[in-house]
């Protein structure tokens, strides 16, 4: 469990730091509140795994979960922060073409996803140090290409289609649409990784060699 906590610390320090090109194109905040993000976020994250460990004594899947939502803010923070990096370098806050630069960012969350996922958050008990066994990555593959298109596709269209609101900017409303996207395929990539991906293997699978 003290190893669980490491982790999360350790991953809430580079969400922090990946972050920061998304409130600098969005405009908020200043320089102490980006070095304050560096030690609240990796608290906030050991703080949100004792809750999740709390909870798990009346259902354990609640652990896994909160496990799952560490590593899924981390994959957020790199897809919103290559985003940003790109929309600030091509001046790209909608259209068609806005895909193809929201593709970069997700495409590295998602490698970082599988790896975190696979020897952290599903990681199989008893499954041998010594032996990684890759063969879920084409069900891992097939999974998140349908979260590309759910999450470029919800991106595009809340860009492109509907006006921003509340008096925000392009590359704010740009960001809230990041947010609808995310929040849609964070629910899709559980379901996908919990029962197709990463899924326990039945006793009969377990015996053959």
């Amino acid at each position: 469990m003290k190893k669980d906590y490491l982790i999360a610390a350790i991953a809430g320090f580079y969400t922090a730091l990946l972050l920061l090109p998304t409130f600098k194109n969005i405009d908020i905040g200043f320089d102490y509140f980006y070095i304050a993000l560096l030690f609240v976020i990796p608290i906030l994250w050991i703080i949100g795994l004792t809750i999740a460990r709390f909870l798990a004594k009346w259902m354990a899947i609640f652990y896994q979960f909160g496990k799952f939502v560490v590593v899924g803010f981390a994959n957020t923070a790199i897809d919103f922060g290559v985003l940003n990096l790109l929309s600030m370098v091509t001046q790209k806050t909608s259209g068609f073409l806005l895909g193809g630069v929201n593709l970069p960012g997700f495409i590295l969350a998602a490698i970082h996803s599988y790896f975190w996922n696979k020897f952290w958050v599903f990681k199989k008990s008893g499954e041998p140090k010594q032996k990684a066994n890759y063969g879920d990555f084409l069900t891992f593959a097939i999974v998140v290409v349908i979260g590309v298109f759910i999450n470029g596709g919800t991106v595009i269209f809340v860009t492109t289609y509907v006006d921003p609101m509340f008096g925000l900017t392009p590359e704010r409303w740009l960001n809230i649409a990041k947010v609808a996207a995310t929040v849609i395929s964070l629910v899709w990539n559980f379901v996908g990784f919990k029962f197709f991906v990463f899924k326990p293997k039945t006793e009969a699978e377990t015996n053959v060699v």
